[in-house]
């Protein structure tokens, strides 16, 4: 491997090294293998072009174009192929959402397109800068700024995620690449004294002291932070935990995205226990626990769209739309484990207060009634106490509930303007026999939970516009899928609606103590009736719990009734054990009682792979680019093996080898496709010496350059002409190598470039696949012949037989 190519090398690594800093900021890891593929080919397309007669300075421009398309690829390609003309404006919208969603998570953020968008190219970009600096200007100390601007911004991010584990490797990157170029140097100066054998450097080896200072730099940098009192000030003083958001009285920690995040934590479930807590109402294992609501649509995520909190009062305020406040109510103890990081308050809704050791590290949106963390530590370990409204409309009372507010229509009915028509259309299918708006809700979620439609968490995540088309078409999802979609069928039927978070009932452990564990992450939607606020729907097949109002009632009556008007599950909705199975009732509850298999199939980590769409692309990309090399690595080969036998001198130097007949015309042949490449086509009409001088004038050769010329002009037609016994002896190979010099020179910048990456001669290799294509043609085309011969000729000679045989009339 030459210098070049080991500095390319290192300063990649030094770059992925530095990169694994990031690894912290988002909730999975796949976007990393990405990155690191952008790094490589950014490195392999600045090697590429170093090669190339260009100048230096269009080295990286070159690489900023290279990883250009890298992400249109990756993030703006249609269907797998090659991006199209509106590729750019789908890259920007995709780097504005990311933009977005950096004001709306704190760490580790979920891996939306944005966000990965954000982190791959800033990545791509210090791997042009590290490489421009390193290795195409040789400066390998400058190229630690914009790696030590990588592991700045990543740490500072990280916050208490970080670890001096990343500091320690991107260190060792660094350093790798310092001592490549000290090689680089050495072998370039040669022996080197610093006052003695022991500070020498010999031979393109860094001397044991340099390495030595490396190290004990490196040790230092890890250990002095340990000794040093610790400032709250800096440049990238992250503030609590590195948290970021909007608010009252310090930031908010919103890093529980919630539908993105939850679409990561379904497809992962984990038995781990997250919560406990214990309800003091019969209903306990109905009770669903909600983190908040999202009820704003902007035709790609449901977010929360109030931009307002404030402190968290002990008594909260009213819920919006409760006709009577003075309903019956039931308390809660509720007990957070250390595993549940980043979430907001998990509550009964509604809740009427709730008690909390230290009120000033939460905050409340009053329009969703969401209590919201200061930071990612506020929650774990938490212990708190929640009054609840117990809430229990019939399905009677809520067909009389009058028209929703006009401000309520219209802020919770509002829907992008490029949402696709099937919604509507299948919505006003769903409902056309309902009269109003509980009876369309209640045909919504029978239509949900039947059997058309299957739950399946292998689905791809989303909940845009796109995502509800192809989920109404497939009609395969999990719970973000049919929480959004009914959500937004609610409101093309004038039903105020939004997407509610948390998880479903516990398992019971005894004594009226129930325990959350991660397999209970739930979205469902929540529909306004008047009088009587926000209500939870299930459209989910085999999760959660039917609702209770959904119970029929011939009289309004707030005291629940046990005779359901909805029909019940089918067997197919969710597998049911046989007679001997161990599944208990929560887990036929929640569909869990199938295949073993499948569940451990469903629940396998997340690839580190990329989409088959984006390898298939890159695959295509380098297919494409491979082949456009083939003349340039063809006609290398071909040098190489037409030049390496040539001018080698005896032993000891005394005397020149003698070369062979094939070798001279070899090198003869070199010249000629030499000057072909660089602009003067070959004249098979000409002798050697008449092509030789043709070559000397049309490319003004200088003397030595002509010099050479004539004697392999002159030694080609000993080959060719002379009798036997006169052996060629001069260095034809250098001689080819001093013509090419001359030859290049006359060419010029643009001949010279076009000589190496599409030279003409290279016409040749496709003659060659022409001639070997046809005679390959014939030699099957005989066989075939033969074949049909060998076929047909008994048959012949039976017919042939049997119509000599037959008798005259």
């Amino acid at each position: 491997m030459t210098t070049r190519a080991k500095l390319t090398a290192y300063s990649a690594l030094a770059t992925a090294l530095a990169a694994l800093c990031m690894m912290p900021l988002l909730t999975t890891r796949s976007w990393l293998t990405h990155a690191l593929l952008v790094i490589a080919v950014v490195a392999a397309a600045g090697a590429g072009l170093r090669r190339a007669p260009v100048y230096r300075w269009t080295v990286p421009l070159g690489q900023l174009l290279v990883l250009l398309l890298l992400l249109l690829l990756g993030f703006a390609g249609e269907g797998g192929m090659l991006p199209g003309p509106s590729a750019l404006r789908v890259l920007d919208q995709v780097f504005t959402a990311g933009l977005d969603d950096i004001q709306q998570y704190a760490i580790p953020a979920p891996p939306t397109a944005g966000l990965r968008l954000i982190l791959v190219s800033a990545i791509g970009l210090i791997a042009v800068a590290v490489d421009t600096v390193a290795v195409t200007y040789r400066r390998s100390a400058l190229a630690g700024l914009p790696l030590l601007a990588l592991y700045s911004v990543g740490n500072g991010l990280a916050g208490e995620h970080g670890s001096w584990v990343w500091f320690a490797v991107a260190a060792a990157g660094y350093l790798l690449l310092l001592f490549a170029e000290g090689q680089d140097r050495v072998s370039r100066w040669g022996r080197v004294f610093y006052g003695g054998a022991r500070g020498s450097v010999e031979s393109g080896r860094v001397s044991p002291g340099g390495r030595q200072v490396g190290v004990l730099a490196l040790a230092v940098a890890l250990l002095l932070p340990v000794v040093l009192p610790h400032w709250s000030f800096g440049l990238l003083n992250s503030g609590s935990g590195g948290s970021g958001g909007k608010g009252v009285g310090g930031s908010l920690s919103t890093s529980l995205d919630p539908l993105v995040s939850l679409e990561a934590a379904i497809s992962k479930p984990t038995d781990a226990e997250l919560l406990s807590y214990t309800l003091d109402t019969p209903l306990a294992d109905q009770v669903y626990l909600r983190t908040g609501s999202l009820d704003q649509f902007d035709g790609v995520n449901w977010r929360l769209g109030s931009t307002t909190v404030q402190d968290l009062p002990a008594a909260l305020p009213a819920p919006e739309g409760l006709r009577d406040p003075q309903v019956a109510r039931f308390e809660g103890d509720f007990k957070v484990d250390e595993r549940l990081g980043g979430s907001w308050l998990p509550m009964p809704y509604p809740a009427a207060s709730v008690q909390l050791p230290d009120r000033s590290a939460w905050k409340l949106d009053p329009l969703t009634r969401t209590v919201l963390p200061t930071s990612d530590k506020a929650i774990r370990g938490l212990s708190y106490h929640v009054t609840a409204l117990d809430v229990r409309p019939t399905a009677n009372e809520l067909r009389l509930a009058g028209t929703a507010p006009s401000d309520i229509r219209e802020r919770y009915t509002a829907l992008p303007t490029d949402l696709p028509p099937v919604v509507a259309e299948q919505a006003k299918a769903v409902t056309a026999g309902a009269k109003n708006d509980f009876d369309r809700a209640t045909a919504l979620v029978n239509w949900f939970t039947g059997p058309g439609f299957t739950y399946d968490t292998a689905v791809s995540g989303g909940t845009g516009s796109n995502a509800i088309a192809v989920f109404l078409r497939d009609r395969r999802g999990f719970c973000v899928h049919f929480a959004s979609t009914m959500a937004a069928m609610a409101r093309e039927l004038k039903i105020p609606a939004r997407v509610a978070v948390g998880f479903t009932p516990g398992d019971s452990k005894g004594g009226n103590v129930y325990s959350v564990t991660g397999r209970m992450y739930h979205a469902w939607p929540e529909l306004y009736f008047t009088g009587y606020g926000w209500l939870r729907f299930e459209p989910t097949p085999s999760r959660g719990v039917p609702t209770r109002y959904t119970e029929a009632s011939t009289a309004p009556t707030t005291a629940p009734t046990q005779q359901a008007t909805a029909a019940p599950q089918t067997a197919s909705a969710a597998p049911l054990p046989s007679s001997g199975s161990d599944c208990t009732a929560k887990q036929r509850q929640l569909g869990e009682c199938g295949s073993k298999d499948k569940a451990v199939a469903k629940t396998a980590e997340e690839s580190w792979l990329l989409s088959g769409q984006v390898l298939g692309t890159l695959a295509a990309v380098l297919a494409l680019i491979a082949l456009l090399l083939v003349p340039m690595v063809w006609r290398a080969a071909v040098r190489r093996r037409r030049l390496g036998g040539g001018g080698r001198r005896g032993p000891g130097g005394s005397g020149a080898a003698e070369l062979t007949d094939a070798q001279v015309l070899a090198a003869w042949d070199e010249l000629v496709d030499s000057a072909w490449d660089l602009g003067i086509p070959p004249d098979e009409s000409r002798t050697p010496r008449s092509a030789a001088h043709r070559i000397t004038e049309k490319a003004h050769l200088d003397a030595d350059s002509a010099a050479a010329t004539g004697r392999l002009a002159l030694a080609t037609e000993r080959v060719l002409y002379a009798p036997p016994g006169q052996p060629v002896t001069e260095p034809l190979a250098a001689d080819v190598r001093t013509v090419r010099r001359g030859l290049r020179a006359a060419a010029g910048r643009a001949g010279r470039t076009r000589a190496l990456l599409l030279p003409p001669s290279s016409a040749q290799l496709w003659w060659r696949i022409s001639d070997a294509a046809r005679a390959a043609r014939a030699t099957a085309g005989a066989a075939v012949a033969r074949a049909v011969e060998a076929v047909s000729a008994p048959v012949r000679r039976v017919l042939t037989r049997g119509k000599g045989s037959t008798p005259e009339s």
